[in-house]
């Protein structure tokens, strides 16, 4: 990969930094699974990790060896050699050797507070460590992009010194250097400043990179006032993960520079796979997705004004920024108390059920949602539930089976364990079943016994999963009597659908939001296709 420097390169650090953040574990296969999907979406280098740091990247990078990446660089890391030996005799480089990648990452220190305080070495000796250790890797048939760590901290400290490790690295064969902001303190303008007399000092066919931190909020800005300024390669991660307040969020750096600088960053056809992509490492690390997150967030183009709706409808430039296709992602439109008829129309019409803003069943519906919402309910994470309403009005609600009852019992043991048991009711067609469960709690018994005892007639509950279960209290100075608003989430291995229950007692409340989780995976188990909302929608034949 010869370096073009009139593209933007990607250099995804979500394996190696991004595993730093709070709460971030992944196995082998988490990362094997998390390469191969910024693999297609075209992300030119992704950096797998330190091998030898610890016995789990060792083995990506010989597991990964088997499962090779069809368009990306893989990227090891690794530090200079240590003070006081030859780069050939540090065996913490034969780790970096053994790992096979074409490419290495190195990182030394830029601020000459870290060499003599951090390292406990001379000036001279670190400018030694660079230049030998990237001497020696190159020596190995090696490419080396050099990170300099706490660039713009040393540079504004002494500058000349922040200069001198570039220069050695270039001079000793390094095709990238790379500016880092790793306490992320810094400002645009500064960057912009400091990168631009970079530039100067070096000449503008030295490639370039950026490296920031999002300790001061600005890490993406900061990254693309880099870019402008002369940097060519940014480094960052998927939602911005990473160590304190994280990194640079790629999800937001990529289509600024693609869609509104006009830079070459992913290959077009790829920048649609960004929201899918973000989602899907959000499972895999198992952290939830930022709603609000910029491009890729489930609100990124959320309306939930009346207004807003109405215009949006007419052009969608009136409150969007750029298509929401570009990246992936979709419109959607929100029902709250502040809905109006066009939110109405406009929900209907993802769910494939044609309204006119005339029926008389639009200002019903819009009743019922205000009443509901006044008390307690919430509609705009729930769509599911908010279709089932919908349907409801409409006559095409399908009544897949009838509650007749539950009851939930728990009891302590010595232990300290606590055993939870449920029993229901529940009449389908003609036939009633009466059915019990035991879980960890009451909301687990409950959906165990739910399941039990449908099963027998919709085999395909046995894929349905309960992914997230949240409770907020809507009125905590109620004490034990306030009223609870549930949502619980549900997926059938490939949709995921939110459904709400409100009630002053935490299990009802949890009853409604799971019997009608169960009921919409049944809906969405008929045949049908792909709505704009991207859940599944059905030919309208109203229910007799």
């Amino acid at each position: 990969m010869e370096a073009d420097y009139s593209k933007v390169y990607i250099y995804d650090t979500t394996l190696r930094d991004g595993t730093q953040g709070i709460g971030m574990s992944l196995s082998v296969e988490d990362k094997i699974r998390i390469a191969h999907k910024l693999d297609q979406l075209g992300v030119p280098f992704i950096e797998g990790g330190w091998p030898g740091a610890n016995p789990k990247d060792v083995q990506f990078f010989l597991e990964i060896k088997e499962r090779p990446l069809n368009y990306a660089q893989l990227v090891a890391f690794c530090s200079t050699r240590r003070p006081g030996i030859q780069a050939q005799d540090d065996p913490m480089l034969r780790t970096i050797l053994a790992a096979g990648t074409q490419w290495v990452t190195l990182f030394g220190k830029s601020w000459d507070l870290h060499v003599t305080e951090g390292l406990g070495t001379t000036l001279e000796e670190n400018l030694a460590m660079i230049g030998d250790t990237i001497t020696f890797l190159k020596s190995q048939g090696r490419r080396v992009i050099y990170d300099a760590e706490h660039w713009f901290d040393g540079f504004l400290h002494n500058q000349d010194y922040a200069l001198a490790t570039l220069k050695q690295a270039k001079d000793a064969g390094a095709e990238w250097l790379v500016l880092c902001d790793t306490n992320g303190g810094m400002l645009p303008h500064q960057v912009q400043e400091i990168v631009q007399q970079v530039v100067q000092e070096l000449g503008q066919n030295t490639g370039l990179g950026i490296h920031t931190h999002n300790d001061s909020d600005t890490a993406v800005a900061n990254a693309l006032m880099a870019i402008q300024a002369g940097a060519r390669m940014v480094h960052g991660t998927m939602n911005g993960y990473g160590e304190r307040c994280g990194n640079a969020n790629l999800c937001s750096v990529i289509p600024n520079l693609q869609l509104k600088l006009g830079y070459s960053c992913l290959p077009k056809e790829k920048l649609a796979l960004l929201t899918e992509t973000s989602l899907f490492i959000s499972e895999t690390v198992n952290v939830a997705p930022q709603e609000q997150a910029p491009f890729v967030g489930a609100a990124a183009f959320a309306h939930k004004g009346g207004i807003h709706v109405s215009a949006v409808q007419k052009n969608p430039l009136t409150y969007e920024h750029i298509a929401p296709q570009a990246v992936g992602n979709r419109r959607r439109i929100l029902v709250s108390e502040q809905a109006g008829g066009s939110n109405i129309l406009a929900k209907a019409a993802e769910f494939g059920l044609a309204l006119k803003k005339t029926d008389p069943r639009v200002k019903a519906i819009l009743h019922k949602l205000k009443e509901l919402e006044h008390a307690g309910y919430q509609f705009e994470g729930a769509d599911a539930s908010f279709e089932l309403l919908v349907r409801e009005h409409l006559d095409y609600r399908e009544p897949f089976f009838t509650l007749e009852g539950f009851r939930t019992s728990s009891q302590a043991f010595p232990d300290s364990s606590v055993q939870a048991e449920a029993t229901v009711k529940v009449r389908v067609g003609g036939v009633l079943q009466h059915t019990a469960a035991e879980g960890n709690g009451p909301v687990s018994a409950l959906d165990a016994a739910l399941r039990k005892a449908l099963v027998q007639f919709y085999p395909q509950l046995a894929q349905f999963q309960l992914t997230d279960y949240k409770v907020r209290i809507l009125d905590g100075s109620a004490g034990t009597d306030a009223k609870t608003r549930v949502l619980v989430e549900s997926s059938n291995g490939q949709e995921r659908w939110t459904t709400v229950g409100v009630s002053t007692n935490i299990t009802e409340a949890s009853y409604i939001a799971l019997v009608e989780g169960l009921e919409y995976g049944l809906l969405l188990s008929k045949k049908g296709s792909i709505s704009p909302s991207g859940l599944l929608t059905f030919p309208m034949e109203k229910h007799r």
